[in-house]
């Protein structure tokens, strides 16, 4: 049983990066099982509403109906209804993009955004998705609430970004991390340009409940013509507002309360 569970979330983790679906034999070689179990697998799981199989081109596509639970479950946290109106004023305030993302075991996952820019340039990537930690402000917003050993844990598990991937400024180092998390400390928020994509800055600060464990993380990312170092140093201290203020909020949410 522990096998199948591992395969079925292996095969959907697959499909989120496909939205196009891919064929059976494709999914059966990504995933090294033979292309009956590979079958009979997805058969279940197209059984069960979360895969759905394109008649047309034999390719397997995933169904909202997984969405549609993610999305229930944080309207039945509350985390949303808390988090919305305040990331609404910073975004204002900003005029950039404004997300709050939560921390879920060793991973910080964005659950909630408000979009600032009314006009030109739009930055507004994926939600839902596990941040990178060694290249995001988000990232390093959390791991320097932590001691220094805990927070290269941390890194070691998910691994260093790399310039290709990421920015032309990715941190790949033991010690250009450690840098970055020191400076963060020092100034309480984290900021980095051209870190986690080429021509993009972003800002970060942690959302604590007095000493307790950090509970997520607010940011602000733009476009580095428009979010300058000088300019997102105007914005430390709303981004500082927002996290406490989400902060105190906290426990009118189920899933921030139980992390608090």
């Amino acid at each position: 049983m522990a096998a199948i569970l591992q395969r079925s979330f292996r095969v959907l983790e697959l499909l989120v990066e496909h939205p196009d679906g891919l064929p059976l034999s494709v999914l059966a070689t990504r995933l090294d099982m033979p292309l009956s179990a590979t079958h009979r697998l997805l058969a279940e799981m197209v059984q069960c509403g979360y895969v759905r199989q394109d008649q047309s081109h034999a390719r397997y596509t995933l169904t909202i109906k997984l969405v549609s639970l993610g999305l229930s479950f944080l309207s039945n946290s509350g985390v949303v209804d808390v988090a919305q109106p305040l990331l609404d004023k910073l975004a204002a305030e900003s005029g950039e993009l404004v997300r709050l993302a939560v921390v879920d075991g060793s991973e910080l996952t964005f659950v909630a955004k408000a979009q600032g820019a009314t006009r030109g340039l739009r930055y507004d990537p994926d939600m839902g998705l596990s941040v990178n930690l060694s290249c995001s402000s988000a990232g390093h917003a959390w791991l320097s609430t932590l001691s220094e050993e805990e927070a290269l844990q941390l890194v070691a598990k998910q691994g260093f970004g790399t310039p290709e991937a990421f920015g032309p400024n990715a941190v790949t180092t033991v010690k250009g991390l450690l840098a970055y998390l020191r400076a963060t400390r020092k100034r309480g928020f984290a900021m980095i340009n051209e870190v986690f994509a080429p021509g993009m800055t972003a800002m970060a600060a942690p959302v604590q409940v007095g000493k307790g464990p950090v509970l997520g993380v607010v940011t602000i990312a733009g476009p580095l013509v428009r979010l300058t170092e000088a300019r997102m140093a105007e914005l430390g201290p709303a981004l500082l507002a927002t996290a406490e203020d989400v902060a105190q909020a906290s426990g009118a949410s189920t899933l921030l309360r139980k992390r608090a």
